[in-house]
């Protein structure tokens, strides 16, 4: 009767120790799970910045050339964001083909051509890890691009 108690407190023993070796790696992973979630997401959030931001400035020709309320919109759609920078700029081009800029666009994209503008936002912020992991960064900067056709 006595060994049967013995093997059982044994097998105890052996589960702890499985236990003590397979619970730092659980945890490193479980750990892991999480930080690359919360990349992710904040992935996700800087695209959604740049869209948010394109999307304001593609409604009309004032929108097009309101660049601080492009960038207002953008980082207004990233509030976890601490971080968030945004840069909208404008591009047109002539439907002719004729290369053009925005600013001079009126004098050469001439009749029946029309002038195409667009407008592209690029988002980018820094994220840093919660945890500290050897071999891995402690901050990856994400960055997001957007671009849209203005509504004619």
């Amino acid at each position: 009767m006595c060994s049967h108690h013995n093997a059982s407190r044994d097998e105890r023993g052996q589960a702890f120790v499985e236990l003590a070796l397979v619970l730092p790696i659980f945890v490193l992973l479980l750990v892991g799970a999480a930080e690359i979630g919360r990349i992710a997401f904040a992935t996700i959030e800087v695209s959604n910045a740049a869209r948010a931001g394109v999307s304001y400035g593609a409604q009309n020709h004032a929108t097009a050339s309101d660049s601080s309320g492009i960038q207002t919109a953008a980082i207004q759609d990233g509030p976890d964001l601490t971080d968030l920078q945004a840069v909208a700029t404008r591009a047109c081009t002539c439907s002719s083909g004729t290369t053009i800029t925005c600013a001079n666009a009126a004098a050469n994209c001439l009749a029946p051509s029309r002038i195409i503008e667009y407008v592209q936002v690029q988002t980018s912020a820094v994220v840093g890890t919660v945890f500290k992991f050897p071999g891995i960064p402690n901050s990856i900067t994400l960055n997001g691009y957007a671009i849209m056709r203005v509504e004619q």
